[in-house]
Protein backbone atom coordinates (compact mmCIF):
# COMPACT_ATOMS: atom_id res chain seq x y z
CA UNK A 1 0.00 0.00 0.00
CA UNK A 2 1.36 3.92 -0.70
CA UNK A 3 3.60 5.48 2.15
CA UNK A 4 0.99 7.59 3.98
CA UNK A 5 1.50 9.02 7.50
CA UNK A 6 0.24 6.66 10.14
CA UNK A 7 -3.50 7.15 10.91
CA UNK A 8 -4.52 9.19 13.90
CA UNK A 9 -0.68 10.53 14.02
CA UNK A 10 -0.69 13.71 16.28
CA UNK A 11 1.64 16.95 15.25
CA UNK A 12 2.82 20.19 17.38
CA UNK A 13 0.52 21.95 15.29
CA UNK A 14 -3.43 21.76 16.73
CA UNK A 15 -5.67 20.04 14.73
CA UNK A 16 -9.08 19.32 15.19
CA UNK A 17 -9.01 16.21 12.97
CA UNK A 18 -6.63 14.48 15.27
CA UNK A 19 -7.61 13.24 17.99
CA UNK A 20 -6.74 13.79 22.01
CA UNK A 21 -4.64 11.60 23.89
CA UNK A 22 -7.58 10.66 25.91
CA UNK A 23 -8.90 9.42 22.70
CA UNK A 24 -5.98 7.85 21.39
CA UNK A 25 -5.49 5.62 24.52
CA UNK A 26 -9.59 4.78 24.29
CA UNK A 27 -9.03 3.58 20.61
CA UNK A 28 -5.16 1.98 21.58
CA UNK A 29 -6.80 0.13 24.76
CA UNK A 30 -9.67 -1.26 22.48
CA UNK A 31 -7.32 -3.07 19.84
CA UNK A 32 -5.44 -4.06 22.41
CA UNK A 33 -8.14 -6.35 24.36
CA UNK A 34 -9.25 -7.88 20.53
CA UNK A 35 -5.55 -8.72 20.16
CA UNK A 36 -5.09 -10.26 23.26
CA UNK A 37 -8.40 -12.16 23.25
CA UNK A 38 -6.85 -13.59 19.66
CA UNK A 39 -10.29 -11.90 18.32
CA UNK A 40 -9.63 -11.34 14.33
CA UNK A 41 -10.65 -7.51 13.70
CA UNK A 42 -9.92 -4.87 10.52
CA UNK A 43 -9.81 -1.48 11.09
CA UNK A 44 -12.03 0.70 8.55
CA UNK A 45 -14.03 3.62 8.84
CA UNK A 46 -12.20 7.33 8.88
CA UNK A 47 -8.66 5.73 9.87
CA UNK A 48 -8.86 3.57 6.99
CA UNK A 49 -10.09 6.15 4.45
CA UNK A 50 -7.28 7.82 5.71
CA UNK A 51 -4.20 5.45 5.11
CA UNK A 52 -5.64 4.40 1.64
CA UNK A 53 -6.54 8.18 0.65
CA UNK A 54 -4.36 10.49 2.85
CA UNK A 55 -7.53 12.43 3.73
CA UNK A 56 -7.83 13.11 7.56
CA UNK A 57 -11.02 13.16 9.22
CA UNK A 58 -11.74 12.37 12.84
CA UNK A 59 -15.05 10.98 13.89
CA UNK A 60 -15.74 10.35 17.87
CA UNK A 61 -15.96 6.82 17.07
CA UNK A 62 -13.25 3.80 15.67
CA UNK A 63 -14.66 1.63 13.37
CA UNK A 64 -13.56 -2.49 13.92
CA UNK A 65 -14.99 -4.86 11.97
CA UNK A 66 -15.44 -8.42 12.72
CA UNK A 67 -17.10 -11.69 11.23
CA UNK A 68 -20.85 -12.12 13.13
CA UNK A 69 -19.49 -15.39 14.96
CA UNK A 70 -16.95 -13.40 16.92
CA UNK A 71 -18.77 -10.30 18.07
CA UNK A 72 -20.13 -12.10 21.16
CA UNK A 73 -17.11 -13.08 21.96
CA UNK A 74 -15.56 -9.38 21.87
CA UNK A 75 -18.58 -7.87 23.67
CA UNK A 76 -17.70 -10.31 26.31
CA UNK A 77 -14.12 -9.70 26.55
CA UNK A 78 -14.31 -6.15 26.63
CA UNK A 79 -17.51 -6.09 29.34
CA UNK A 80 -14.37 -8.26 31.57
CA UNK A 81 -12.38 -5.31 31.25
CA UNK A 82 -14.69 -3.21 32.75
CA UNK A 83 -16.33 -1.45 29.62
CA UNK A 84 -20.68 -1.60 28.67
CA UNK A 85 -20.78 -3.12 25.35
CA UNK A 86 -24.47 -2.83 23.42
CA UNK A 87 -25.53 -4.98 20.56
CA UNK A 88 -27.25 -1.64 18.98
CA UNK A 89 -28.65 -3.67 16.03
CA UNK A 90 -28.37 -7.36 15.80
CA UNK A 91 -28.20 -7.51 12.48
CA UNK A 92 -25.25 -5.47 11.78
CA UNK A 93 -23.80 -3.47 14.82
CA UNK A 94 -22.41 -3.24 18.43
CA UNK A 95 -21.01 -0.91 20.12
CA UNK A 96 -17.89 -0.19 23.24
CA UNK A 97 -18.72 2.72 25.34
CA UNK A 98 -15.76 4.93 26.66
CA UNK A 99 -15.44 8.44 27.93
CA UNK A 100 -16.22 11.57 27.16
CA UNK A 101 -19.37 10.13 24.89
CA UNK A 102 -16.48 8.03 22.49
CA UNK A 103 -17.29 4.66 21.45
CA UNK A 104 -15.92 2.04 19.57
CA UNK A 105 -18.34 0.49 16.65
CA UNK A 106 -17.85 -3.41 16.42
CA UNK A 107 -19.46 -3.90 13.00
CA UNK A 108 -20.22 -7.13 11.20
CA UNK A 109 -22.42 -6.59 8.40
CA UNK A 110 -24.37 -3.17 6.86
CA UNK A 111 -27.14 -1.23 7.72
CA UNK A 112 -28.50 -2.51 4.75
CA UNK A 113 -27.66 -6.43 5.27
CA UNK A 114 -25.73 -6.71 2.28
CA UNK A 115 -21.90 -5.85 3.26
CA UNK A 116 -21.42 -9.26 5.84
CA UNK A 117 -17.96 -9.35 7.07
CA UNK A 118 -16.75 -12.71 5.84
CA UNK A 119 -13.29 -14.42 5.02
CA UNK A 120 -12.29 -12.09 2.52
CA UNK A 121 -12.54 -9.31 3.89
CA UNK A 122 -9.07 -10.88 6.46
CA UNK A 123 -8.24 -12.30 3.42
CA UNK A 124 -6.92 -9.43 1.69
CA UNK A 125 -7.01 -6.68 4.60
CA UNK A 126 -3.81 -4.46 4.07
CA UNK A 127 -1.24 -4.22 6.96
CA UNK A 128 -0.75 -0.84 8.85
CA UNK A 129 -0.17 1.30 11.76
CA UNK A 130 -2.75 3.10 13.83
CA UNK A 131 -2.57 4.68 17.13
CA UNK A 132 0.96 3.13 17.93
CA UNK A 133 -0.04 -0.50 16.50
CA UNK A 134 0.28 -3.00 13.76
CA UNK A 135 -3.48 -3.76 12.72
CA UNK A 136 -4.50 -4.75 9.51
CA UNK A 137 -7.20 -2.05 7.61
CA UNK A 138 -10.25 -3.63 5.23
CA UNK A 139 -9.57 -3.71 1.97
CA UNK A 140 -10.31 -0.85 -0.33
CA UNK A 141 -12.93 -3.00 -1.91
CA UNK A 142 -15.01 -3.92 0.48
CA UNK A 143 -14.68 -0.51 1.96
CA UNK A 144 -16.11 0.55 -0.92
CA UNK A 145 -18.99 -2.23 -0.87
CA UNK A 146 -20.17 -1.18 2.57
CA UNK A 147 -19.64 3.10 1.16
CA UNK A 148 -21.68 2.66 -1.83
CA UNK A 149 -24.99 1.77 -0.29
CA UNK A 150 -24.90 4.58 1.87
CA UNK A 151 -27.42 7.44 0.25
CA UNK A 152 -28.82 8.87 2.80
CA UNK A 153 -30.60 12.49 2.69
CA UNK A 154 -28.10 13.56 5.73
CA UNK A 155 -25.28 11.31 4.96
CA UNK A 156 -23.88 10.15 1.12
CA UNK A 157 -20.60 8.91 0.85
CA UNK A 158 -20.42 8.93 -2.66
CA UNK A 159 -17.01 11.07 -2.41
CA UNK A 160 -15.35 8.60 -0.36
CA UNK A 161 -15.90 6.00 -2.82
CA UNK A 162 -14.55 8.52 -5.79
CA UNK A 163 -11.34 9.66 -3.71
CA UNK A 164 -10.91 5.57 -3.07
CA UNK A 165 -10.89 5.10 -6.74
CA UNK A 166 -8.49 7.25 -7.40
CA UNK A 167 -5.92 6.42 -4.50
CA UNK A 168 -6.14 2.88 -5.59
CA UNK A 169 -7.97 2.25 -8.69
CA UNK A 170 -4.59 1.10 -10.57
CA UNK A 171 -4.11 -1.47 -7.46
CA UNK A 172 -7.99 -2.79 -7.00
CA UNK A 173 -8.95 -6.11 -7.40
CA UNK A 174 -11.73 -5.41 -9.82
CA UNK A 175 -13.21 -9.02 -10.41
CA UNK A 176 -13.60 -9.30 -7.17
CA UNK A 177 -14.89 -5.52 -6.29
CA UNK A 178 -17.88 -6.03 -9.45
CA UNK A 179 -18.17 -9.53 -7.80
CA UNK A 180 -19.43 -8.13 -4.47
CA UNK A 181 -22.18 -6.16 -5.55
CA UNK A 182 -23.92 -8.66 -7.41
CA UNK A 183 -27.05 -8.24 -8.69
CA UNK A 184 -26.88 -4.47 -7.35
CA UNK A 185 -24.34 -3.95 -9.85
CA UNK A 186 -26.29 -0.53 -11.00
CA UNK A 187 -24.42 1.16 -7.61
CA UNK A 188 -21.46 0.39 -8.41
CA UNK A 189 -22.09 1.32 -11.96
CA UNK A 190 -23.41 4.68 -10.73
CA UNK A 191 -20.44 5.52 -8.62
CA UNK A 192 -18.24 4.55 -11.47
CA UNK A 193 -20.08 7.05 -14.14
CA UNK A 194 -19.83 9.38 -11.63
CA UNK A 195 -15.71 8.85 -10.85
CA UNK A 196 -15.49 9.40 -14.50
CA UNK A 197 -17.36 12.70 -14.04
CA UNK A 198 -15.37 14.16 -11.04
CA UNK A 199 -12.18 13.07 -12.13
CA UNK A 200 -11.99 13.24 -16.30
CA UNK A 201 -8.44 13.08 -15.90
CA UNK A 202 -8.36 9.94 -13.86
CA UNK A 203 -11.06 8.20 -15.56
CA UNK A 204 -8.71 5.15 -16.98
CA UNK A 205 -8.33 4.25 -13.37
CA UNK A 206 -11.10 2.35 -14.01
CA UNK A 207 -10.41 -0.79 -16.85
CA UNK A 208 -12.01 -0.59 -20.02
CA UNK A 209 -13.22 -4.09 -19.63
CA UNK A 210 -15.58 -2.91 -16.64
CA UNK A 211 -17.21 -0.38 -17.62
CA UNK A 212 -17.83 -2.82 -20.77
CA UNK A 213 -19.20 -5.51 -18.60
CA UNK A 214 -21.60 -2.28 -16.94
CA UNK A 215 -22.22 -1.39 -20.08
CA UNK A 216 -23.55 -4.15 -21.85
CA UNK A 217 -25.20 -5.37 -18.80
CA UNK A 218 -27.12 -2.19 -19.02
CA UNK A 219 -27.71 -3.07 -22.45
CA UNK A 220 -29.45 -6.29 -22.04
CA UNK A 221 -31.40 -5.28 -18.95
CA UNK A 222 -33.24 -2.39 -20.85
CA UNK A 223 -34.08 -4.34 -23.47
CA UNK A 224 -35.84 -6.91 -21.60
CA UNK A 225 -39.57 -7.06 -20.05
CA UNK A 226 -40.08 -4.94 -17.54
CA UNK A 227 -40.60 -6.70 -14.34
CA UNK A 228 -44.15 -6.70 -13.16
CA UNK A 229 -43.23 -7.37 -9.16
CA UNK A 230 -43.26 -4.31 -7.09
CA UNK A 231 -40.38 -4.27 -5.09
CA UNK A 232 -38.78 -0.73 -4.38
CA UNK A 233 -34.41 -1.06 -4.14
CA UNK A 234 -34.76 2.03 -2.81
CA UNK A 235 -34.75 1.30 0.95
CA UNK A 236 -31.40 -0.55 -0.02
CA UNK A 237 -29.46 3.28 -0.07
CA UNK A 238 -31.49 5.09 2.38
CA UNK A 239 -33.49 3.50 5.33
CA UNK A 240 -35.92 7.20 5.24
CA UNK A 241 -36.51 8.45 2.31
CA UNK A 242 -38.18 5.58 0.58
CA UNK A 243 -40.34 5.05 3.55
CA UNK A 244 -43.40 6.62 1.29
CA UNK A 245 -43.13 3.69 -1.00
CA UNK A 246 -43.06 1.03 1.01
CA UNK A 247 -46.27 2.68 2.29
CA UNK A 248 -47.97 2.69 -0.92
CA UNK A 249 -47.30 -0.92 -1.16
CA UNK A 250 -44.08 -1.49 -2.85
CA UNK A 251 -42.40 -4.60 -1.32
CA UNK A 252 -39.13 -4.25 0.60
CA UNK A 253 -35.74 -5.02 -1.01
CA UNK A 254 -34.35 -5.68 2.00
CA UNK A 255 -36.36 -8.50 2.94
CA UNK A 256 -36.12 -11.98 2.03
CA UNK A 257 -35.93 -13.92 -0.85
CA UNK A 258 -34.09 -10.53 -2.02
CA UNK A 259 -32.93 -9.14 0.88
CA UNK A 260 -31.30 -10.58 4.04
CA UNK A 261 -32.99 -8.64 6.81
CA UNK A 262 -35.77 -9.65 8.81
CA UNK A 263 -39.06 -7.35 9.41
CA UNK A 264 -38.46 -7.11 12.95
CA UNK A 265 -34.59 -6.09 12.05
CA UNK A 266 -36.11 -3.61 9.28
CA UNK A 267 -38.26 -2.17 11.86
CA UNK A 268 -35.88 -1.60 14.60
CA UNK A 269 -33.27 -0.06 11.99
CA UNK A 270 -36.34 2.70 10.72
CA UNK A 271 -37.22 3.42 14.53
CA UNK A 272 -33.81 4.72 14.94
CA UNK A 273 -34.21 7.10 11.81
CA UNK A 274 -35.13 9.99 14.58
CA UNK A 275 -32.52 9.12 17.50
CA UNK A 276 -29.93 8.70 14.99
CA UNK A 277 -31.50 12.19 13.67
CA UNK A 278 -31.48 13.96 17.19
CA UNK A 279 -27.54 13.07 17.37
CA UNK A 280 -26.58 14.47 13.83
CA UNK A 281 -28.11 17.47 15.19
CA UNK A 282 -26.74 17.75 17.99
CA UNK A 283 -22.96 17.01 16.37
Amino acid sequence: MQTLPEAGQLSHTPNPLIPDEETRQFYRQAIDILDDAGIPFLVGGAYAFSQYTGIARHTKDFDLFLKRDAVDRAMQVFREKGFQPEMRFEHWLAKVYGPRELFVDLIFSSGNGIAEVDDLWFEFAAPARVFDRDVKLCPPEELIWSKAFIQERERFDGADVAHIFKARGDRMDWSRLTGRFAQNWRVLYSHLVLFGYIYPDHRALVPSWVMTEMNTRLIEETTTAVPVDRVCNGPVLSRQQYLPDLADGYEDARLAPGGNMTEEQVAAWTDAIKVDGDRATRN
